[in-house]
């Protein structure tokens, strides 16, 4: 190394110690190796999961993604911005989705790298947009660009193969009156644009001189829609009320599982006699046997139906008689037995109930509890009729947390949404927590009560505003529970228009690569240095004085 470069080299580190010794200029020194870098935007990507359950923090997911931005907008290069999506993207999965470690072991991380790369293209973006000195203008433009944005990563890793719509950021707003209201308007894509709009905010705010106005005019904006939306959005109109009956049987041990547990559930149903239910709902694979095959368990639950005066919903997780393979059905059962009425689940879940691509991801059952043998998916979704009760529409597990499913089964004349769940594999984390939560999103977007049954909890119902009705079943009750929920009729806008918000925010990124286009195109190009001419010697040749 020359006298030069080492001098250069002496001058950093000088600047560096005194960073460090002058108060507040040490955490931007350590920020300067890509290692700490590292950490901190891994860590910065895992706060948002402090605002599901169980923390149900949900105030703090309007600045959790604070950091996150302010560390990507502030990335020396693209290539660092593009590394810090990817790395939050990380720490976001790994954080939300936690509960899955002892089921997939180290394949979580592996899952969670890879979907983590939807986050560097917005990484990319949020330092496009915010970076440097941005004008007023292109902070304007951030508060719409960099929600729509994230959006768009929601909207692709909502796709069934790569794990569906868990953890979606306007899903943790489950709890809150007004968000749910924006929720029939537009979903829970609509809670989601807020919520990152209100972080850009903030985070322009925080690290941006001339942000003052156009961020401070931002967040009275997404203040003025909550209000608005809490004031003059269509509410449910109330048309009666309908008794049903939660059975959740709680985690049953040892051998004979399927039979102990129907034991159970029969027992815990029979408690229901003389309470004038319209209907009784167990939870996902509460029966263990194909009742075509088992007529004996068929006729017991058509005892209890009689006894109890209603239908009976269970759920069937076993090889079909009429068909290969094995089926997760709902099942409704009358004083005569099986009426007819069957749902096969739809959707799966990857590596649960079934390995993408086995015959390449097959190994995985060799490291984690992924399914041996794969699922068989259900062709449509189905309305059932109950005998003298509302038309329900039932989803299995995973489904309810797809926006679609539920408007589809709305549309198609559901009065109660149900979900049938089982989360005992998870039973000690986040997860039965988080799952109960989403029913309540999905009856704000759709207007409709929905009952989320569970085998071991947690259990709970929510009107038709995303209310909660009665107290839920948490994962240490083996109970029965009557629930009064309300039924509603009319049709929310987010019924009526569907997904709006991811058309609007794709369209808000295509007008920005246009936009972009069009700059680089009117951009003069740079004038190349004149080279001086040179005499037949080799010699520059200097004009004349």
């Amino acid at each position: 190394m020359d006298v030069v470069g080492a001098h250069r080299l002496d001058v950093r580190r000088v600047r560096r110690l005194d960073a460090r010794l002058v108060g507040g200029g040490g955490w931007r020194a350590r920020l300067d190796s890509p290692w700490w870098r590292g950490a901190a935007v891994v860590v910065a990507g895992a706060l948002p999961a402090l605002a599901f359950p169980s923390p149900s923090l949900w105030w703090f997911a309007y600045v959790a993604l604070v950091p996150w931005i302010l560390l990507a907008r502030s990335a020396g290069t693209e290539r660092r911005a593009v590394l810090d999506g990817w790395l939050g993207g990380l720490g976001f999965m790994l954080a939300v989705h936690h509960w899955l470690l002892p089921s997939l072991h180290v394949f979580t991380f592996v899952l969670a790298a890879l979907l983590a790369l939807l986050w560097a293209p917005w990484g990319w973006l949020v330092r496009h947009v915010l970076g440097g000195r941005p004008t007023r203008g292109r902070i304007l433009a951030a508060l719409v660009v960099v929600p729509s944005g994230w959006l768009m990563i929601e909207l692709v890793r909502s796709w069934q193969g790569l794990g569906g719509p868990w953890g979606l950021l306007g899903s943790s707003q489950w709890q809150v009156a007004p968000a749910l209201r924006l929720a029939s308007l537009g979903g829970v894509w609509l809670t989601s644009l807020a919520v990152v709009a209100v972080n850009t905010a903030v985070a322009a705010l925080l690290s941006v001189r001339a942000a003052r106005v156009p961020a401070v005019a931002g967040l009275v904006a997404v203040a003025i829609a909550g209000t608005a939306a809490w004031v003059w959005a269509p509410r449910p109109e109330p048309d009666g009320s309908t008794r049903i009956a939660v059975v959740q049987p709680g985690v049953i041990n040892g051998v004979g599982g399927p039979e102990k547990r129907f034991a159970r559930e029969e027992a815990l149903t029979r408690t229901l006699a003389g309470q004038d239910l319209d209907l009784v709902v167990w939870g996902e694979s509460s029966v263990g046997y194909d009742l075509s095959a088992r007529p004996d368990l068929a006729d017991r639950l058509a005892v209890l139906s009689r006894e109890v005066g209603a239908d009976v919903l269970v759920n069937v997780d076993a090889r079909r008689a009429d068909r290969p393979g094995i089926y997760k059905s709902s099942v409704l059962v009358g004083p005569d037995g099986p009426t007819g009425a069957r749902y096969d689940k739809m959707r799966l879940v990857p590596f649960g109930e079934y390995i993408p691509a086995r015959s390449l991801l097959g190994w995985v059952t060799s490291v984690g509890k992924a399914a041996g043998e794969d699922r068989m998916r259900g062709t449509r979704q189905v309305v059932m009729p109950v005998s003298g009760g509302p038309s329900v529409g039932p989803l299995v597990c995973f489904e309810s947390a797809f926006p679609d499913m539920s408007r589809a089964l709305t549309r198609d004349g559901a009065q109660v949404l149900l979900a049938q769940s089982a989360t005992s594999t998870f039973q000690d984390s986040w997860a039965p927590q988080q799952h109960a939560s989403l029913a309540a999103i999905r009856a704000a977007e759709t207007g409709r009560p929905m009952v989320h049954a569970t085998l071991t909890g947690v259990s709970a119902v929510y009107g038709p505003s995303g209310e909660r009705i009665g107290a839920p079943l948490g994962t240490n009750a083996s109970t029965a529970a009557v629930y009064e929920v309300p039924l509603a009729q009319g049709t929310t806008p987010y019924v009526r228009f569907g997904d709006w918000p991811v058309h609007t925010a794709l369209a808000v990124l295509i007008a920005l690569c246009a936009a972009e286009v069009v700059l680089a195109l009117r951009r003069p190009a740079p004038r190349r240095p004149v080279r001086p001419a040179r005499t037949a010697h080799g010699s520059p040749a200097h004009p004349a004085r």
